[in-house]
């Protein structure tokens, strides 16, 4: 088959043709713009997913660093602890008064003047404020207030827990008065 184009058919045709090489071009255009789109969003998502793995790498480190400093404080706490624990004990167990802890009240004159661990620490105590260091003697029927100086022993009662004097007698009190 044979067809003849005439001059008015082949002016649409390259109008036609003009017109498609156009529109190819805007849709080229827009395809270019399209994937550049795509590209700077793909680098933009590949950027921020590398510092977000820098981040958490990071991260990652100093929960490391934080978790070791952790265990190293547990470590020094629970030392702690124990050598609070410890003390506590060794300070109870000096604190305690012995059941039978016995003491010296030193007396001046018949009036209390001090208290002092034993007879030896209060004779030099009693020295040291003019007292004859030696010649101490028992004080006998004498009254507690024409002598100088002079010691009393007495122990802690700890079922009672109060001090009661070695030299007197142990007595109850009647009629049920405390």
């Amino acid at each position: 088959m044979i067809r003849i184009v005439t001059r008015t058919r082949l002016t649409a045709l390259q109008q036609e043709a003009d017109q498609a090489r156009a529109r190819s071009r805007e849709v080229q255009a827009s395809a270019d713009a399209a994937y550049a789109r795509h590209v700077r969003t793909a680098w933009n998502l590949t950027a921020e997913a590398e510092a977000a793995e820098r981040a958490a790498e990071t991260e990652r480190a100093d929960a490391v660093m934080v978790r070791e400093l952790l265990e190293c404080t547990e470590a020094l706490l629970a030392s702690a602890r124990a050598t609070v624990a410890e003390q506590t004990a060794q300070i109870e167990a000096l604190s305690k008064t012995p059941a039978d802890a016995s003491m010296v009240l030193l007396l001046h004159y018949g009036q209390p003047h001090s208290i002092h661990p034993d007879k030896a620490a209060a004779y030099a105590y009693a020295a040291t404020l003019g007292a004859p260091s030696n010649g101490w003697v028992p004080v006998g029927e004498r009254l507690a207030a024409e002598l100088r100086w002079m010691c009393t022993p007495f122990i802690y009662d700890a079922g009672r827990d109060h001090f009661r004097s070695v030299a007197a007698p142990v007595v109850e009190a009647s009629g049920g008065a405390a």
